[in-house]
């Protein structure tokens, strides 16, 4: 095909793409073929391509397109086929970012655990955020940087060839064959990424995935705008300041804290920032001294995958399990984790979800706090590192635990979430975090990497954020009081199953999420016999559920969203990298404010009737 036809074929498909295209941050399980999830949206999008076909309903068919945003939605990935069929090499050798530097990053990434040197060439500038001391010493990532006149300076290499430039149309790339890497950047679009080693695609698309995220969507359809129509990125009034104080404020009078707000492109892109500050943080105040990540080995997902990522690729960090579910209870198995690491003298970085996911648990928090708050010594009789202890908040971020004589002010805590749920009511990826009094020094360094990785939240999402964050509280108290419904229907008309949720007095006290896990009555004589029951019965109650209220009902991983009721498997969705003996087979639901609660409930009988 000419280069003209996809040029051609581009303008048709962009005037008659589904709306969701640009709007949806989350992504349907009924089209989404998860051991096929990097490659399944392409080939059917290239026979589309081949029949000439862009009709709406075509395109809407086709399936799920990657994750979320984060590693790759339909618009990045037509922008990405695009610029492959240009450059005459396979679709999955071209990646976009929103960031700038994280493509850069992710090949040092690469290299370091493959013992791999790199050089990095470059015409005009670098992002002014990368930061080659920082990457060095903290990423203990090792490279070179040449400023070149031209590319006909770059020369031959044992190891890998970036090559940088600074080019705001994104789509010129250079055929030096001495490259691998070509990177082309734009300050106001992001950046995309030519491999020609295949051998790298996985492993950048992973640090895609769990690091940053893709171009957004709305960046996307401007640079394919451009591939189509010769369309030119225009200096547009922006009002990022503005809306970037309004999500402050909120933020801050959400959670009853005074510090510093950051905010940065998803929930995976904050909690990147705050591990790489705190491994900082404990390379320059406990020079020598092990750091341990303490995560449960069921929470969420990117979370458990992130760590280990960076224990990987840092020497002296190492994951620790933190037991919470089931027999196991979250402040007995802290305590017994912190007493252990202050006999090592190591540097205790705590990870938790509260209410945890997907048993909807929260610990006796003043349990919690004295454990947090216990002076401990190390095996030499000295006093340990004390931790500091990092909380998932994305559940319920309504409730305040870091403000002044809060549960948590008096002990080093943080509290991030992500902002595809309540902040924005599934409207974009950002998330957010704020600390006590105790971690200003912390956030600084969170803020520097941040920065250094190119994450901070887009001028779009701050303006969404601004608009969606002052009606966080009245959202969250509505999708609550239609939960708490739903689950005393449940109990009700299927006694037989057993429900994960707050309970009334802890929804008394704050805690008021609007998700909760059913775990289905099953038959069978082996556990074998019993989960594989509960998987198809748990599909037969979804299926029900989006085949009888379509326009309401979503096989959806999300939460917080404005309309509707998302339901979801946790071992293939939210858990998808979760050890297998960890996996929940059992369903999530999430309501939302604005939903039809009594047909929901109708349905849901004709379900019980039919068991």
């Amino acid at each position: 095909m000419s280069e003209n036809n996809v040029k051609n074929y581009i303008e048709n498909v962009i005037k008659n793409m589904p709306k969701d295209w640009l709007y949806l941050t989350t992504h349907r399980l009924d089209i989404y073929d998860e051991k096929n999830a990097k490659t399944d949206f392409l080939n059917k999008f290239e026979n589309l391509f081949e029949d000439n076909n862009f009709e709406t309903s075509a395109l809407n068919s086709l399936p799920t397109a990657y994750d979320y945003i984060r590693l790759g939605h339909p618009l990045s990935c037509i922008l990405e086929w695009a610029i492959a069929k240009q450059q005459n090499v396979h679709a999955d050798h071209v990646i976009t970012f929103d960031s700038q530097t994280m493509p850069i990053l992710a090949i040092l990434r690469t290299n370091k655990l493959q013992n791999k040197k790199t050089q990095i060439f470059y015409t005009k500038n670098l992002p002014e955020s990368f930061n080659e001391k920082i990457i060095k010493e903290i990423y203990d990532y090792e490279f070179d940087l040449k400023k070149i006149e031209s590319e006909n300076d770059i020369s031959n290499f044992d190891g890998s060839t970036i090559f940088f430039t600074e080019d705001e149309e994104l789509l010129q790339f250079s055929s030096n064959p001495i490259v691998d890497f070509f990177i082309n950047n734009s300050s106001k679009l992001g950046s995309i990424l030519l491999i020609k080693n295949e051998g790298y695609v996985a492993d950048i698309q992973h640090v895609r995935r769990r690091e940053t995220v893709a171009m957004t969507p709305s960046n996307s359809l401007i640079a394919l705008q451009m591939i189509a129509n010769s369309f030119e990125i225009k200096s547009e009034n922006s009002n990022r300041e503005s809306d970037k104080k309004s999500v402050i404020n909120s933020i801050n009078q959400i959670t009853g804290t005074k510090s510093k707000v950051l905010v940065a492109t998803s929930g995976l892109s904050m909690q990147y920032a705050i591990m790489m500050g705190l491994v900082h943080e404990a390379q320059e105040n406990h020079p020598g001294k092990s750091i341990k990540l303490i995560v449960p080995p069921n929470c969420y997902g990117g979370t458990n995958d992130q760590a280990r990522r960076i224990a990987e690729a840092i020497d002296n960090v190492e994951v620790v399990d933190l037991l919470v579910d089931g027999d196991n209870e979250m402040v007995q198995s802290l305590d017994i984790i912190l007493e252990n690491l202050a006999k090592e003298n190591a540097v205790p970085y705590i990870i938790a979800e509260i209410p945890t996911n997907p048993r909807v648990e929260v610990p006796n928090l003043e349990d919690l706090k004295a454990v947090l708050s216990k002076k401990r010594t190390t095996s030499n009789g000295e006093i340990a590192i004390d931790s500091v202890f990092i909380l998932d908040q994305t559940f319920c971020p309504n409730y305040q635990f870091l403000g002044e004589g809060e549960i948590l002010s008096t002990v080093r805590s943080i509290s991030y979430a992500s902002g595809s749920k309540f902040p924005s009511g599934g409207k974009c990826t950002a998330g957010y975090v704020v600390g006590n009094a105790k971690t200003d020094e912390i956030l600084n360094k969170i803020e520097l990497h941040l920065n250094i990785c190119d994450n901070e939240a887009t001028d779009l999402q701050y303006e969404i954020l601004a608009k969606q964050l002052p009606s966080m509280l009245q959202r969250i108290d509505d999708a609550y009081k239609n939960t708490r419904e739903f689950v005393n229907y449940i109990h009700e008309v299927l006694p037989s199953a057993k429900i994960n949720f707050v309970s009334e007095e802890l929804a008394e006290q704050g805690f008021t999420p609007s998700v909760f896990s059913l775990d289905l009555p099953t038959k069978g004589e082996t556990k074998e016999e019993k989960d594989e029951f509960k998987k198809e019965l748990n599909l037969k109650l979804i299926n029900l559920m989006i085949t009888k209220i379509p326009n309401e009902s979503k096989f959806c991983v999300s939460y917080g969203q404005l309309k509707g009721l998302y339901w979801t498997v946790p071992a293939t969705s939210t858990q998808g990298t979760t050890k297998e003996g960890d996996k929940d087979y059992i369903v999530r639901a999430s309501l939302s404010p604005d939903l039809d609660l009594e047909l929901h409930k109708k349905v849901f009988l004709e379900f019980v009737e039919s068991l």
